[in-house]
């Protein structure tokens, strides 16, 4: 039978090898003599501070002794969460995973430790460590599965947001998964979990789940708006003030939703009446400033979307108001530029208009392309689509205007974004769009073409496998 290492033996080793007495390497390591007795005679439990202090006088890599910490104090001992809770945020910080799915595995068959773990995934996910945080929100979700529990579901929408990234088939999943436990949340933290829904469903371009959770979300915020202002309390306001918006963002931010699903379906009148629905925001009783701020916003991409709307119909005329607009904007983020190309060069690809004036004037724009932040669902979500659809398009135009250098570049963009994205149905868009003008494309354009599909596929097989079926 194989004895399990341990700590106290390494230890032990070291001081006979070394030829250090306990006072020796307590000095050695910060410790009293007292305390390095007690753990090398087994008499005295193990703290973290005190691993790491001996790991370091040993000469040894942080987080060398984490796997027989684990072994030696927690697997099949009586879980203590003052000692595991600081190994816990240490193995977080020395990114030690394997050490922390162990722990969990090891104490979550008892739902006692259910609360303590998730206030510990809290922390790690307020100082960011999500990959960390991940793991103890699976667990705890596991463990209180058949729970329906509302710190099940706040794990659950933990667990979505931290999985949301480039990956569009994986962010389908997660957005799946999560969405039957919002009705479970605390009914304000229900307005953000639809809010992220909404944004990853709008970046997949899924316009039915768009509308059908954007209307949800404007039903429930109307009732939490109304309640607001008819039972004013401490209590009230604290709960409200736990959203990420200012109340009436939601009911505003449903309808500029709503607008955009109409926008998607080339319902451009019913698009516009939406929009003219977040302009008018004369019932918002709030005054201070975050309000003021957010009602000014949708102010400002109302009128932006007004013009948009007409545009995208085929009135032609208000081109020109739209680039004045265009102009005369203060404080325009890369993403409002980029979305604006957008919009002009649908237009242009619609109805065959020459914009090459136009396009001028977002050659910086162009050239940052694919230099583009991430700090909410909307930015790592929706921007990159509209970045790569962006890059297609101008393909699309400068391709069909023979200028094949412009176009095989933006092409090649569009399609490296949407392989990153893994939107495969965009993905093929590009391939058509390439293989309908390939015989005007250099031997250099071609080869960058053909090994970005060997990567595709070389991808696709290490994901997948060959598909080799033999019986």
């Amino acid at each position: 039978m194989e004895h399990t290492p341990t700590i106290r033996a390494e230890l032990d080793r070291f001081l006979q090898q070394e030829g250090l007495s306990f006072s020796q390497f307590g000095h050695i390591a910060d410790m009293n003599r007292g305390a390095v007795s007690a753990i090398v005679t087994g008499n005295k439990p193990l703290s973290i501070k005190q691993l790491d202090r001996i790991t370091e006088a040993m000469g040894l890599p942080e987080g060398h002794f984490y796997d027989m910490f684990v072994e030696n104090y927690i697997i099949d001992h009586p879980p203590n969460m003052r000692r595991i809770e600081p190994f816990l945020f240490r193995c977080a910080e020395l990114d030690k995973l394997d050490a922390i799915r162990r722990v969990v595995g090891a104490i979550m068959d008892n739902l006692l430790y259910s609360p303590k773990l998730f206030e510990i995934a809290e922390g790690l996910l307020e100082q960011g460590r999500h990959a960390a945080a991940l793991l103890l929100y699976e667990g705890v979700a596991e463990a209180e599965k058949y729970q329906h529990s509302e710190r099940l579901a706040v794990c659950q929408y933990r667990i979505f947001t931290i999985q949301v990234g480039d990956d569009q088939r994986q962010n389908l999943r997660a957005a799946t998964v999560f969405e039957v436990f919002v009705e479970r949340l605390d009914e304000i933290d229900q307005l953000d979990a639809l809010k992220d829904l909404a944004n990853v469903y709008r970046s997949l371009r899924k316009w039915d789940k768009v509308d059908e959770i954007a209307r949800k979300m404007r039903a429930k915020a109307e009732i939490q708006y109304s309640m607001k202002h008819e039972q004013r309390s401490r209590e009230r306001d604290e709960s409200v003030n736990k959203l990420s918006r200012p109340l009436f963002v939601y009911i505003s931010y449903a309808d500029l939703l709503c607008a955009s699903v109409c926008e998607a379906r080339g319902d451009y009148q019913q698009a516009l009446q939406y929009t003219y629905a977040y302009t008018d925001l004369d019932w918002v009783k709030e005054t201070d400033e975050d309000n003021q701020h957010w009602i000014g916003l949708f102010k400002h991409w109302a009128e932006a979307n007004i013009i948009v709307n007409k545009l995208l119909s085929g009135d032609i005329k208000v081109l020109q108001e739209y680039i004045e607009y265009i102009d005369a904007a203060k404080d325009t983020t890369q993403e409002d530029r980029i979305i604006q190309l957008l919009n002009i060069m649908i237009t242009a690809n619609r109805y065959d208009i020459d914009v090459s004036d136009i396009i001028k004037r977002f050659e910086t724009d162009i050239l940052s392309l694919s230099q583009h932040s991430s700090s909410d669902i909307y930015t790592q979500q929706v921007v990159p689509d509209y970045f790569a659809w962006c890059g297609y398009e101008l393909a699309h135009y400068y391709l069909h205007r023979s200028s094949y250098d412009d176009g095989f570049k933006h092409l090649m963009y569009s399609m490296v974004s949407y392989h990153t994205l893994n939107n495969e149905t965009y993905f093929i868009n590009c391939m058509g769009l390439f293989l309908h003008f390939r015989e005007h494309a250099s031997l250099e354009t071609k080869a960058n073409f053909l090994n970005l599909i060997e990567k595709v596929w070389m991808n696709n097989v290490k994901k997948n496998g060959t598909g080799d079926r033999r019986g």
